[in-house]
């Protein structure tokens, strides 16, 4: 199978090896990657990053896999009619229209990782496959870092780009930080 990998632009100390079949979605790049377990011995971890589309292309990201856990899922938190913020599958995946962005973050939509098959230690990495609506797979690198504090993903990018395209796919995008640490 023909192969594409390239390295994701560089952000601050952050960056991440793609490798693309070829017919990836093209222009998919991911930025400031990084996973973390839950909590100390915990059975479960997750993954966050902010993914671009500079393609020419719509492009549709419907499930994750690693060999770090036995399931691996697309997730984000919703908040319930008593107030409480809870952890959800994203069955449908994340849509991801030409120039735009989905940030996966903590309190918001993450890749998570169940039943971890060792734990995600600091300074390790991590393989996360991405699987597109057309069968093609993106695999990236992730750096594990349990010692980043919440909200510590810069959002700075060194190029231009428009967060009023709606690409929540139907749910919707919480950046306020303020609910739930994976």
């Amino acid at each position: 199978m023909l192969r594409k990998t390239f390295l994701a632009a560089p952000l601050a100390a952050a960056t991440a090896l793609v490798t693309l079949p070829a017919l990836a979605c093209d222009g998919f790049e991911v930025h400031e990657p990084y996973a973390r377990a839950a909590h100390g011995m915990a059975q479960s971890g997750a993954a966050f990053m902010i993914i671009h589309n500079h393609g020419t292309e719509d492009c549709h990201i419907t499930g994750a896999r690693s060999d770090v856990a036995q399931r691996v899922e697309l997730h984000t938190h919703i908040e319930d009619d008593q107030g409480v913020m809870r952890m959800v599958e994203i069955e449908e995946g994340f849509a991801l229209p030409v120039d735009a962005e989905v940030v996966l973050e903590r309190g918001g939509d993450h890749v998570m990782f169940l039943g971890l098959n060792r734990p995600l230690e600091q300074g390790a990495a991590v393989e996360v496959t991405f699987v597109f609506a057309d069968g093609a797979e993106a695999t990236v690198e992730v750096p594990v870092d349990n010692e980043r504090p919440a909200g510590a993903q810069s959002h700075s990018h060194d190029h231009s780009h428009d967060h009023t395209n709606d690409h929540s796919n139907g749910h919707s995008h919480d950046h306020s930080h303020g609910h739930g640490d994976n």
